[in-house]
């Protein structure tokens, strides 16, 4: 169980990005935290031991990031994870048999294959609703139900949940509210503020920020809950190795600067994709035309870099896809370099054609990371990119 220090909450959040979790090597003086290399560690007797037994359970490097993004999110206790989904999987064995968990309807495309196709074969079972209504996230809630799980924005179609209101009708039901703030960054949006029980992340996406590893991690601030999820961790050993927790811990030194950067190209693509495709074919909860434009601006501080756009058709979706020459055709986001991809054949490839369609995932929307390139270059591209379209 790891825990931030208890100095970090005095600062503002750039400088904790920096400072959270870690302090000068006391040896060397070295500003980075070491790169603790090892799989176990030498004990001076029988019982005897520095705090460390084996690498699965904990490591030094890791537990700075773990200590890191919990006062990045406001929390006392941080796990990190091999994966996102290595995370969530490990959260749901929370769970037992029997037990009932509501969930957005349009999360993820491995969230939803986690759950619709193996956990179900454990004895779980799951509602898939719409969470911008909040009433049917209370309609939803059965005796049997242990957990709400939330992502907002969604991915892909950019829908926001009210957290607050959300927690308002879960906590009278004794289930927990988790969230997924992947696409929104602790930057944007502090959902244990507005009511969540655990926060989760894919710490490949914006907390690295980079593309240069794979991760996730959960924070939260229940002492009880925290020592159930170390349990699991060293127990299912679904962790991360040292190198990756240093890449994301690196790069959440400039995740602020990132954030708001991909933030201030997101408005500007989001604005002239509007202009050229129409304010209904585009979804982004920065423009004054989403529905829920007026929650954003409560529930969040920015409206972040990620942007779908309905092109009308496969076809066209391919002719987009194939022009672009700075945004690169990829999966995954929030890396430093602008991605574009098809969410019906990649991320959410996974998901029964004709749930995408009920959803709204069709064959010709694309999805935008907007990285923090020069915003105009970006624009030049996608101009190109959609012209005839």
């Amino acid at each position: 169980m790891t825990r931030a220090f208890d100095d970090d909450f005095k600062y503002r959040f750039a400088t904790r990005a920096i400072h959270a979790g870690q302090r000068p090597d006391p040896t060397t003086g070295a500003i980075m935290p070491a790169i603790v290399q090892t799989s176990t560690y030498v004990q001076e007797g029988l019982g005897q031991n520095k705090g460390y037994e084996y690498a699965r359970g904990k490591n030094p490097t890791r537990e700075a990031l773990e200590r890191n993004v919990a006062a990045l999110e406001g929390a006392k206790h941080g796990f990190a994870f091999s994966s996102g989904m290595g995370c969530l999987d490990s959260l749901m064995k929370l769970f037992k048999s029997g037990d009932h968990i509501v969930v957005g309807e349009n999360v993820y495309g491995g969230t939803y294959r986690l759950m619709d196709k193996i956990l179900t074969n454990f004895g779980l079972s799951f509602s898939f609703v719409d969470t911008r209504d909040v009433q049917k996230i209370a309609d939803a809630i059965k005796k049997n139900t242990v957990a709400v799980l939330l992502e907002t924005p969604t991915n892909p179609l950019m829908r926001l949940t009210d957290l607050a209101e959300a927690a308002s009708v879960i906590k009278p039901s004794g289930a927990l509210m988790i969230v997924d703030n992947t696409f929104a960054s602790p930057v944007l949006q502090q959902p244990l503020a507005l009511g969540a029980d655990i926060v989760y992340h894919s710490t490949t996406k914006y907390l690295n920020g980079h593309s240069d590893m794979i991760g996730g991690i959960c924070v939260l601030n229940d002492d009880d809950l925290a020592a159930r999820i170390q349990f699991i961790a060293n127990s299912a050993g679904a962790v991360p190795g040292p190198m990756d927790s240093w890449l994301a811990l690196r790069g959440t030194k400039t995740l602020a600067l990132r954030v708001r950067q991909s933030d201030a190209n997101g408005r500007e693509i989001a604005a002239m994709l509007a202009q050229r495709m129409g304010d209904e074919r585009v979804f982004y909860p920065g423009l004054t035309s989403h529905a829920q434009h007026e929650l954003a601006k409560k529930q969040m501080t920015g409206f972040g870099g990620m942007i779908s756009v309905e092109t009308g058709s496969k076809e066209n979706a391919n002719t987009v896809l194939t022009r672009v020459r700075v945004f690169s055709l990829a999966e995954s986001l929030g890396g430093v370099e602008s991605l574009i991809s098809h969410p019906a054949s990649m991320t959410h490839a996974s998901v029964e054609p004709a749930r995408r369609q009920q959803l709204g995932v069709t064959e010709g929307l694309v999805r935008l990371s907007c990285g923090i390139e020069d915003v105009q270059d970006l624009l030049e591209d996608l101009e190109q990119a959609f012209r005839g379209i």
